[in-house]
């Protein structure tokens, strides 16, 4: 496991970017430096830069990495998994509120990681070079439900992967938000990173990682409003973030400060947020693959109580 660690940037590293450096300062490769740098773990003179940080020489150096999962690659469990679309290079799964995506401190067992693993046939890419991930494109955080990509080799994980980096990936969220969005669409445009205090929760922060939400409402009741929330990103928590920087946290988002009186009276125990919609370019053939996933009982019984 790598450890914390501290050093002087040296006068060669000036021009360089932030990553390339610290993975060679600390032992490690350029994509987990890239990961500690995305989570706010890699400081420049007291303060977090993003991976692509460029430096003069020089400057103080410290790197935090998290924890490291559970010794050895995670193990294939019998898990059910609803999967909605499949081929030989990909698939996409359904994944219900409550389940995390991949093996990590605290969880290191009973994910969609491992119930892909326990899969018969099913082989998965090497996670973009994360062993802990492997198949997993992008993720969604355990109480949010919908669609997820998986990619079953390292070709169609890199092709996915650049076309995410280049917003060829359609990515739609359907939003419970508190109160009433200030226009019938809009855009938020702020970087988001580690909170300063609050090392569990992000933050729209100047040290974070770019990120882009475009947002449009879409029905509205007294005390909340419907949105659909489309990414070019795709942040830890960005939706949430987001929504709640503008003074509209999800209903039932209680870590963004959303109102749990109102998520009691509207019989929520999770934040509202589904990923309804995913489309994007096959890696074999450019074919156009548009997916859609309703609403589980939980969220649209919200929904027709307050129709109702």
């Amino acid at each position: 496991m790598t450890q914390a660690g501290e050093a002087v940037a040296g006068a060669e590293a000036a021009g360089r970017r932030l990553d390339e450096v610290v993975a060679e300062l600390a032992g490690a490769s350029r994509a987990q430096a890239a990961r500690w740098a995305g989570d706010g773990l890699v400081e420049v003179d007291g303060r977090a830069r993003p991976k692509a940080h460029r430096l003069r020489g020089g400057e103080r150096l410290t790197w935090a990495p998290p924890p490291a999962p559970a010794d050895g690659p995670p193990a294939a469990e019998d898990r059910p998994l609803t999967v909605r679309y499949e081929d030989d290079r990909l698939l996409v799964v359904a994944k219900p509120a409550g389940l995390v995506v991949h093996p990590g401190p605290g969880h290191p067992t009973g994910t969609l990681v491992n119930a892909l693993l326990g899969r018969e046939g099913t082989s998965l890419s090497a996670g973009g070079g994360a062993a802990d991930r492997p198949g997993i494109v992008h993720r969604l955080d355990k109480d949010t439900s919908g669609l997820l990509l998986v990619a079953k080799d390292d070709a169609t994980h890199l092709a996915l992967a650049r076309d995410l980096a280049a917003h060829r990936v359609e990515r739609r969220y359907l939003a419970l938000v508190q109160g009433r969005l200030p226009a019938e669409e809009g855009t938020v445009d702020a970087p988001v990173g580690r909170h300063p205090r609050d090392r569990k929760r992000m933050a729209v922060v100047p040290t974070g990682r770019p990120a882009v939400t475009h947002w449009r409402a879409l029905e509205t009741f007294p005390a909340v409003q419907l949105a659909e929330a489309t990414l070019e990103t795709g942040r830890t928590h960005q939706v949430r973030v987001h929504l709640a920087s503008l003074r509209h946290p999800l209903a039932g988002d209680r870590t963004y400060g959303a109102d749990p009186t109102l998520a009691a009276r509207l019989g929520l125990d999770r934040p509202f947020l589904h990923a309804w919609r995913l489309a994007f370019d096959h890696p074999e053939d450019g074919r156009r693959v548009e997916l859609t996933e309703p609403l589980p009982p939980d969220l649209q019984g919200v929904l027709d109580r307050l129709r109702g």
